[in-house]
C-alpha cells in the first residue's frame, strides 16, 4: 500500500486485543478498535494516541448480535484506508459439554466463528481487488488437539484454522496474506470469565510476548504461527503427513480393510 493502512481489530478493549492495538500504533498504523466495553477502549485509545499519534476510532459493538455485527461489516467494506483485519474477538465457557447450556454454546459460535466468518467476507473481497491486505485470525493450538477436552471452544478454533488456511490458498495469489495465530494458554481475562483461575496454572504466556512472537510471524509472512512451539519442524510434519493422505481419498472402491467384515 502506498501509505500505512489502518487496522481494524475486534476484541480490542484488553488481553490480544488490546496488546495487538499497542503494537501496531507503535509500527504507525491508524486503528479501528471495536469491542463491547467503550470506556476501556476510549482509555486505550487516549494512551495510544498520546505516545504514538495515530488516529483511532472506536466502534462499540457486541459482535453477537446482528445489527452491531452488520456495521461493522459495512465499515471493513466501504473504508479503503483499513487494510488489515485482526479476528481477535473471542470467548470461551467452562465445564464439559455436557454441562454447557446450549444458548451459552450458541453464544460461543456466534462471537467465535461467525463473526469472524461475516467479517473476514466482507472485507475479502475488497482486498482482492486491490490486490493487497492481511487478515490475522486468533485461533488456539486447542483447535487441532481435542485431547485438550474443550470439544465446543476447540471445534470453534479449529473452524478458525481451517478457515485461515484453506483462504490463503485462494487469496494468496491475489495478493492478500492471510494469518492464523495458534496460541495457547495465554494470561488474559478469557479465564476468569470461563471460571478458571489463571494463577494456578503452569505454562502461561504473558500476552505482550505471545503478540510480539505472532508479529515475527506476521513479518515473516507465516501462513500458520504458533509462538509456544519450540520445533517448528513438528508442524512441518504434521503437515506433511496429512498431506500425503490426500492423494488416496479419492477411489472409486471403499479401502480393503472395510471390505471384510470384523
Amino acid at each position: 500500500m502506498s501509505v500505512i493502512p489502518s487496522v481494524l481489530i475486534t476484541g480490542a478493549s484488553t488481553g490480544i486485543g488490546a496488546t495487538y492495538a499497542d503494537r501496531f500504533a507503535r509500527r504507525g498504523h491508524d486503528l479501528v478498535l471495536v469491542a463491547r466495553d467503550h470506556k476501556r477502549m476510549e482509555a486505550l485509545a487516549t494512551r495510544l494516541r498520546s505516545e504514538t499519534g495515530v488516529a483511532i476510532d472506536i466502534m462499540q459493538a457486541d459482535l453477537t448480535e446482528a445489527a452491531a455485527l452488520a456495521v461493522v461489516e459495512a465499515r471493513l467494506r466501504e473504508d479503503a484506508r483499513i487494510g488489515v483485519l485482526v479476528n481477535n474477538a473471542g470467548t470461551a465457557i467452562g465445564g464439559s459439554f455436557t454441562e454447557q447450556s446450549t444458548d451459552d454454546v450458541a453464544r460461543l459460535l456466534a462471537l467465535n466463528t461467525t463473526a469472524l466468518l461475516r467479517l473476514t467476507s466482507a472485507v475479502a473481497p475488497r482486498f482482492a481487488q486491490a490486490g493487497e491486505g492481511a487478515i490475522i485470525n486468533i485461533g488456539s493450538v486447542v483447535g487441532f488437539a481435542p485431547e485438550f477436552g474443550t470439544a465446543v471452544y476447540g471445534a470453534t478454533k479449529a473452524f478458525a484454522l481451517f478457515l485461515s488456511q484453506g483462504l490463503s490458498l485462494e487469496l494468496g495469489p491475489k495478493g492478500v496474506y492471510v494469518q492464523a495465530v495458534l496460541p495457547a494458554a495465554t494470561r488474559t481475562e478469557i479465564w476468569e470469565r470461563a471460571g478458571v483461575d489463571v494463577n494456578t496454572m503452569s505454562g502461561v504466556m504473558d500476552v505482550g510476548e505471545l503478540v510480539d512472537a505472532a508479529l515475527v510471524g506476521f513479518d515473516r509472512r507465516e501462513a500458520v504461527t504458533i509462538p509456544p512451539l519450540p520445533d517448528a519442524e513438528q508442524w512441518n510434519a504434521y503437515q506433511a503427513a496429512r498431506q500425503a493422505m490426500l492423494p488416496n481419498m479419492s477411489q472409486d472402491h471403499a479401502a480393503a480393510r472395510y471390505r471384510t467384515a470384523a
